[in-house]
Formats: C-alpha cells, structure tokens, sequence
C-alpha cells in the first residue's frame, strides 16, 4: 500500500468536510469508504470494526480485540490515530457513543454498513439523524489523484492482458463455464487479487447484459460478449467488455456491431472537463438511436470505478453532473437483440485536464477466433 495511493491527509480533508457538511461524525465500518480513508482493507465481520471521525476532536479506530494485531499491521497505523480494543464482552456501540460525547445531532454512515450495525448506531444514539456517508467522501472519492488514475492504468493493462489470451479459450464444443474458469484463473496470473466477475455469453445469451456463467455449449458462428473484471492489491478494480466471435458473424450482427463501435467511439471522444454525465451518455445514445437500434440499447452508459466496480458518477440520462479531471468511469453501450444475440463494448476512461484518456487499449473491432 503506498502512502500517494492513501494518503495520510485523507483522515483531515474527510474530517473538515465533515465539519462543512454540518455532521456531527463520520462512521466508517469495513468496506470501500473505511479503506480509501485508512488503507485498511478491515474484515466484514458481526463484530464492530469502525473509524470514527467526529467533526472535532481526535479520530479513534474500534476493532475487536482480536483484530487488533491485523489493525496494527494494517496501513491504518501510519494514521497516528488511537486504537480502541473492545472485549467480547463489551458494548462497542455504547463506547463509541460515550466517546463522542452528548449532543450528536447527525452522523454519517459508510454507504455499504449493514443494517443490523447501523440499527445499533440508531438506538446508541437515540435522536441522531442517520445520512450516508457518501455525502461527505462522494466528492473526494470520484476525484481520483495521480497516484489512483496510476492504479486505474495498472488494472486497466491487467485486464486487458487477460483479453488478450481470450481466443485462445473460445471454440466450438466448449462451455461458457469451461471457458470462464480459464478466464478467471488468468485474472489471478494477470495480478488481481481477487475475480469480482466472469461474463461468457455466448449466442442469445448475450441479449442478457448480466448474463452468468452457464453450461451452455458454444457454437460455431456464435458472438460471444466476454464482460470482465477483478481487484489489484491496491484495491482498485478492473472492468472491460469485447466481443469475440467463433467464426464468421451474422450479417446482422456485423452491421450492428460497427454501429455500436461507432456510439462508444463518440461517447469516448466527448469526454472533457465540463461535459455532463448525461451528454456522455447522449452522446452513445444518439449514433444507435441513428441506426434505428435505439430500443435495443437498455441501460446506462456508464458508471465510476475506484475502490469499488461501480460508484459515482453514473453515466446515465437525468445525472447533470459535469465531469472533472480526475472522474473515472466505464463507457459501455450496448445493443441486445432479445433471443439471437448481443454486443457491448467497454473501456474505462479516465476524464483529464483536455480530454478523456482510456486505460484499456485492446482493439475494439469484433474479435474472430
């Protein structure tokens, strides 16, 4: 964990915005919003493990006593912030409450606390207003630095090199599911951590956007819409879609394919400080709405990527946020044609000072193995 990829400055910028957002504290239990503050990738457990960053007054770390020791060797050591071990027997809740002292009005939770933590919060601090988090770390977190863009390219070459070995893995007679375990094994080689997902879908099944792994044999002359993507070690994700197809392609399949090409090449172009989220997505959506294959493209264009596959922003019709340097997000239009077949196309692209810049350069034309 390099100290530019989670800065020790972190704590006080989330500290002041808590303050600025009228937040008494913030609560942040295992997950993306404790990591990218701390670097400590916390164990989700039924035990309380939680920062709390008040809006004044020193930051503390609960952990379970016997987490403590992976605390301490965590990067959260380097934040000079106490640690506070509770016994089995104790009420963590309760002490996080004494802590802080009367008077808390509104505390910030980590958006992916579970709900039987955040239920404990609730009757530890009777009258406190519960809010997300998010409202206090969304615009940190969607403004990546230098070092996170770096990370973003890292996975982005990663993934690509696992593109790269995909037909090799494609022929007629083999699974979808005998194709993802090869998949996913060369996610590992390729240096993630971790597989967060694996979509072969091969013939109809890539009308499905979310289409699973099945036992579904692959035939000649199907596409075939490999969707892709896991975590570094540093904790930030990888995410890429192609299409590849098991010997000549339909003739309709081809001619919408170039179009879809053709609306993700757009989309990426438009992307410059300034531009909306939903003229990111307008932009996609115009070339196939064009085409007359408008009804066919059925979800968004495209969402943020960090610590987390999907976070803000959303590239997506009604999202009038304007990009920023730093803004890192998929665009991946698609076209599924219900019952025959589909295609997507996706790149995570990172909007800079004069453009965007894509962290995944495989070749976009239809693959034919």
């Amino acid at each position: 964990m390099t100290s530019d990829l989670y800065p020790v400055s972190r704590l006080a910028a989330a500290q002041e915005a808590t303050r600025r957002a009228g937040i008494d504290a913030l609560l942040l239990t295992p997950g993306p919003d404790l990591r990218y503050i701390t670097g400590y990738e916390a164990l989700p457990l039924e035990r309380l493990t939680c920062l709390v960053v008040p809006a004044a007054g020193d930051a503390f770390l609960m952990v379970p006593r016997l987490e403590l020791p992976a605390a301490e060797h965590s990067a959260a050591s380097r934040l000079g912030v106490e640690f506070v071990a509770w016994e089995e027997t104790d009420d963590p809740f309760a002490q996080v409450a004494e802590r802080l002292g009367g008077g808390v009005a509104r505390v910030g939770l980590a958006d992916r606390m579970w709900a039987m933590t955040s239920l404990r919060f609730r009757d530890a601090l009777p009258g406190a207003e519960q809010v997300l988090a998010s409202s206090v770390l969304r615009e940190m977190r969607m403004r990546k630095s230098p070092a996170e863009v770096a990370a973003l390219r890292a996975a982005g070459a990663a993934i690509d090199a696992v593109h790269a070995q995909v037909p090799g893995f494609l022929r007629p007679g083999r699974t979808e599911r005998e194709v993802g375990r090869d998949i996913a094994d060369a996610i590992i080689a390729a240096g993630h951590a971790t597989v967060d997902f694996v979509i072969v879908a091969s013939g109809p099944n890539g009308a499905s956007p979310h289409h699973e792994l099945s036992d579904r044999v692959i035939q000649a002359g199907e596409p075939v819409v490999v969707d892709i993507g896991g975590q570094m070690p540093s904790g930030y994700c990888s995410d890429s879609t192609r299409v590849y197809c098991v010997g000549e392609p339909p003739a309709e399949f081809a001619a919408y394919y170039e179009v879809l090409r053709q609306a993700q090449e757009a989309a990426c172009a438009a992307v410059r400080p300034g531009v909306t989220c939903e003229a990111i997505d307008a932009a996609a959506r115009r070339v196939i709405e064009d085409a007359g294959y408008g009804e066919l493209f059925i979800h968004r264009t495209g969402h943020g990527i960090g610590l987390e596959t999907h976070e803000d922003p959303y590239i997506v019709a009604g999202n009038a946020e304007p990009l920023a340097p730093g803004f890192a997000f998929s665009v991946e239009p698609g076209i599924y044609r219900s019952g025959a077949h589909g295609a997507r196309i996706e790149d995570i692209v990172v909007c800079g000072e004069d453009g965007g810049e894509r962290v995944n350069l495989r070749p976009r034309e239809l693959v034919v193995v």
